[in-house]
């Protein structure tokens, strides 16, 4: 087992630091979010899964309840405190219903996309999972091949493991960062380097981490992250839009995303830093207690953006009518994050069946609707509805209870 000063050790290697950056205050607490968690993880059998059993979603997160360890299920749910914003991604979600048009002749379905110069089999992105190690031991690089063999984008979160090199090699999927800027400008820069050599479609910055969250969940269970909330991290903290906009200014020709936007208002500063790619999201509920949902902020940054860059929604997305919604609202891309992480405690055959049963769903739900490709999604197809059950981590399911157990 590493002591921290090892982990901190290999953390500034694996980040491309130069002695002319060693000086980097990095501590112990922060490293301990990128450490190699894998030895507790459930290292699940891809010959042991058999897609066929899974025929809906309850079943792969039930699986998923069933496989993980203690410490990475409450890693995984943790949120923020009372788990508020948690529940009111999934009020807003619930909150919108469908005006499904009849006689369209809707035919055969369309879901594919564009983004980044590269077409997805669905508008969906695998958004980055700090401790992903924790679910399976390949990390990042078995979401990345999951990603690549079926069609869609992935989010590599720069906590994560293993190396963004290794991630690269893994898959010819589109592929964002997701970075916590760890370190001054010069680190940063390094760090841009390398995802730039790695095969990296664009580089974005994490802006919604500038104190690490107390997640309890995570804290009760000693989880990967118990402890990271006692102090902000230096420069994290210090993150400005100046910061954003010297980096454009340095890398003209690279694509620039920024991921954890909450207001219209700072989606208009995003446009404005010359970001090309803003992310709705608030961290699954896993940062800033008592925010809106999501859902809610995307009417309002799709009105500040006006098309200037592609609008990527994520946080509460667990079915295939979540990805229909917030396309219909005005996002291009829709990410998901726990969502992928049940079928990731099977590996990647258990990712892949997750986005197989979500075309399911998405096919189902456009095709009822009467809408044929994904262009034809607007908000004509969207109304207020009332909530009719209880939002949770788990009100998606239905057939599993408030824990995670099958009711059926």
């Amino acid at each position: 087992m590493e002591n921290k000063g090892m982990q901190r050790g290999r953390f500034l290697q694996s980040a491309g630091v130069a002695s002319t950056v060693a000086a980097v205050s990095l501590t112990s607490r922060t490293v301990a979010a990128a450490a190699d968690v894998s030895s507790d993880s459930t290292a699940p059998s891809a010959e042991a899964f058999d897609p066929a059993k899974f025929v809906v979603m309850h079943q792969l997160v039930q699986a998923a309840h069933a496989q993980m360890k203690v410490t990475a299920w409450n890693y995984l749910l943790g949120c923020a405190d009372t788990e508020t914003t948690m529940r009111r991604n999934r009020y807003a979600l619930d909150a919108v219903a469908f005006k499904p048009r009849a006689l369209r002749g809707v035919g055969t379905v369309d879901m594919t996309s564009q983004f980044l110069g590269k077409k997805l089999r669905l508008p969906v992105i695998m958004s980055g999972i700090g401790a992903v190690g924790l679910i399976d031991p390949g990390g990042a690089a078995t979401v990345a091949a999951a990603a690549s063999k079926f069609g869609v984008a992935m989010g590599y979160s720069s906590v994560a493991l293993p190396s963004i090199e290794r991630v690269g090699a893994a898959g010819n999927c589109p592929k964002v960062v997701q970075l916590y800027a760890f370190g001054d400008d010069d680190w940063v820069d390094a760090y841009a380097a390398r995802a730039i050599a790695a095969g990296f479609d664009a580089f974005g910055f994490t802006i919604d981490s500038a104190h690490f969250s107390r997640r309890e969940r995570d804290i009760i269970h000693a989880g990967n992250n118990a402890g990271l909330s006692e102090a902000p991290e230096p420069h994290l903290a210090a993150l400005t839009w100046d910061k954003i906009k010297r980096f454009k200014e340095k890398h003209k020709n690279v694509t620039v995303a920024v991921k954890g936007i909450t207001t219209g208002e700072d989606a208009e500063l995003a446009v404005q830093a010359g970001v090309s790619i803003v992310w709705v999201s608030t961290h699954g509920g896993r940062q800033c207690d008592y925010g809106r949902g999501a859902y809610d902020v995307l009417p309002e940054v799709v009105q500040a953006v006006k098309g200037k860059a592609t609008i990527i929604f994520d946080s509460g997305v667990y079915r295939g009518s979540d990805v229909v919604k917030a396309l219909a609202a005005g996002a291009d891309i829709v990410g998901i994050g726990r969502l992928y992480a049940y079928g990731l405690a099977n590996g990647e055959p258990g990712v892949v069946r997750v986005l197989e049963l979500l075309e399911r769903e998405m096919e189902a739900s456009m095709a009822n609707l009467g809408a044929h490709n994904i262009a034809a999604l607007n908000q004509k197809f969207l109304a207020p509805g009332a909530v009719v059950s209880q939002p949770g981590m788990f009100s998606a399911f239905p057939l599993m209870d408030s824990t995670g157990f099958s009711k059926v």
